[in-house]
């Protein structure tokens, strides 16, 4: 099977012969974010899981332009940027749903013996650790205080 960056690699090379402009910038923004991520100083080549973290950043930075420009009255920028995300998303493992999230997030709480909300960094470092890339951090945040405010 191929690794996240062979991937990229493979969809890029397929975007350039189709001549799909926006695939083709989203995928060289990638590209260009995980070397700039390796070439740092101690760093080193990133392995599937370094690649889901910059592309969940990426989304991320996408998402708070979207609102941005929403509020600014640009429309039009917001639909790019939102564009963007959907192409970076088919990167990313397969989403968990609410019902997913809050299942993973009671069995961390579980497994870490969580009395409340004190308690948030090591059900999150639990979960994180599990299902990294299937959810962003937001939702998991927000999953995990509104079960532990249930316990106290």
């Amino acid at each position: 099977m191929a690794t996240l960056k062979e991937r990229i690699d493979a969809d890029l090379k397929d975007a350039m012969r189709s001549k799909n402009e926006l695939t083709l910038s989203v995928l060289r923004m990638l590209k260009s974010a995980v070397k700039y991520k390796e070439v740092e100083p101690g760093a080193s080549a990133l392995d599937d899981a370094g690649v889901l973290t910059i592309i969940a950043g990426l989304i991320k930075q996408r998402r708070d332009s979207v609102e941005q420009f929403k509020t600014g009255g640009r429309p039009e920028l917001a639909e790019k940027e939102e564009a963007e995300i959907s192409i970076l998303q088919n990167y990313l493992p397969k989403q968990l749903t609410a019902d997913e999230l809050a299942a993973e997030v009671r069995a961390a709480i579980a497994e870490t013996s969580a009395k409340g909300p004190k308690d948030m960094g090591a059900v999150m470092k639990n979960l994180n650790a599990k299902i990294h890339g299937k959810a962003e951090g937001r939702a998991i945040s927000e999953a995990v205080k509104s079960e532990l405010a249930k316990l106290s």
